[in-house]
């Protein structure tokens, strides 16, 4: 395997593994939206159900961008594949800076519930933390389906026998 498929694969399988994560948020999403305050708040802030998340999350997140820009870089003089490729490693950006402007505020408020009342507006703050990460979760499936793209333009056509 050449240099660049095996750079393609790791970035293709950190984006995938950040992909994996937003999409337990969305496949959660209408369930967890009929929860009551009591049982969102339990399962989300007070017990952290996603504890993992911001640690090995942040890891498959951060690397997964830095791989892609890389491989952006390695095929740059490759045509279309380079439009691909960047493109998909843009999304990846773009859904880590959307993390950054509306879920991680989210957590940080989130945070002092543990000490304070919780506030009687708390779905608003949930309503943001919950579509946010599925909007990430779909700019991630976009930013996948690029970086899957790249790979397929340069795919030969001919068919194998």
């Amino acid at each position: 395997m050449t240099f660049i498929r095996t750079w393609r694969f790791i970035t293709l399988m950190l984006a995938s593994f950040s992909l994996s994560l937003s999409m337990t948020h969305l496949l959660e999403l209408p369930q967890r939206m009929r929860f009551d305050q009591q049982l969102w708040v339990k399962v989300t802030v007070f017990e952290n159900l996603y504890k993992l998340f911001g640690s090995v999350g942040a890891v498959f997140e951060i690397t997964a961008i830095l791989t892609a820009i890389g491989l952006a870089f390695l095929v740059r003089k490759r045509g279309s594949t380079f439009y691909w490729t960047l493109g998909g490693a843009i999304l990846l950006v773009l859904a880590f800076v959307s993390w950054i402007m509306f879920v991680a505020p989210m957590n940080a408020e989130f945070a002092k519930w543990l000490t304070t009342p919780i506030p009687a507006d708390w779905t608003r703050y949930r309503d943001q933390w919950e579509y946010a990460h599925a909007v990430n979760a779909f700019v991630k499936i976009m930013g996948l389906s690029l970086l899957l793209i790249s790979v397929l333009v340069e795919t030969p056509k001919k068919a194998a026998k």
